[in-house]
């Protein structure tokens, strides 16, 4: 079905959370709702704080541009607009837009009789957010350990932060993470590859079905996961890559203090191994 002629099933009343008809209308092709409004709100607060907090700083360059959270000193309290506030509020304008856009997903869902899937996977990427800026500072009591609103600055924290465990990538959960991330890609890359080569065939030849793929994959792998099965996966692998790496950084700190190597000395103490007295 065309996109236009579902416009009529699609722009009906209902659906909504909050706020009822008043706010139940498009700007354009686009729904906007209560939750599309506050995610316009915070998105431009947050951004002209930014831009606000660069003014400050006297630079324009995007890379060195540098919205650092507070000190330590300061806990988990409030800090001086210069001194921290400013990343305080733009991080809760930063959540209100993202939490608003998921709830924004939602009432489109609704509208569209669909599964909550979209805003449920969006989810998880607000929780890895959040994790970084909210839990684990609140966790390691000082909001100075959160990381700063910047690119070169925000590299700099990964990569010291990576350091101050000697070895980040030793992390079991950062190793799940990374594997996650990396099979994600290896799927979807063979999903578009796959529909891509069925969808759009050479000129004059007929577009493929899925019995083409599924043979192609039995085939291939001596499997086929199916049309619906392989967005299942899709789906499983990239909610795993977001959780793992939520939870990656989240014990880093309020769980494990120590050096990431040093965590695997229980495989070397192990008593499935020989003594190496008297070898």
């Amino acid at each position: 079905m065309a996109l236009l002629s579902f416009e009529k099933k699609y722009r009906v009343r209902g659906g909504t959370l909050i706020g009822g008809d008043l706010f139940d209308f498009w700007v354009g092709p686009f729904y906007v709702g209560f939750f599309g409004v506050t995610t316009a709100f915070f998105a431009l607060l947050g951004t002209i704080l930014i831009f606000w907090g660069a003014a400050h700083q006297g630079t324009w360059n995007p890379w060195l541009i540098n919205i650092a959270p507070p000190d330590l000193s300061y806990g988990l309290g409030a800090a001086p607009l210069m001194e921290g506030g400013l990343w305080q509020i733009i991080t809760i304008c930063a959540i209100g837009a993202f939490c608003s856009w998921a709830l924004r997903e939602v009432e489109i869902c609704r509208k569209l009789g669909m599964g909550y899937h979209v805003p449920v996977a969006f989810s998880f990427a607000i929780f890895a957010y959040v994790t970084l800026v909210v839990f684990r500072p609140v966790l390691m009591g000082a909001w100075g350990h959160g990381f700063p609103y910047g690119i070169f600055s925000h590299l700099d924290w990964v990569s010291n932060t990576g350091y101050a465990y000697l070895h980040f990538h030793y992390n079991p959960a950062h190793m799940l993470a990374v594997t996650f991330f990396f099979t994600t890609t290896l799927a979807l890359a063979l999903h578009g590859g796959l529909i891509l080569s069925a969808a759009n065939p050479e000129k004059g030849e007929l577009m493929k079905t899925p019995d083409h793929e599924d043979t192609f994959f039995r085939d291939f792998i001596g499997y086929s996961v199916g049309t619906l099965g392989i967005h299942r996966l899709g789906l499983l692998l990239a909610l795993n890559a977001g959780f793992w790496s939520a939870v990656c950084i989240i014990i880093s700190g309020p769980v494990w203090t120590k050096g990431w190597p040093e965590w695997w000395n229980w495989w070397l103490e192990l008593p499935i191994w020989f003594s190496q007295a008297g070898v």
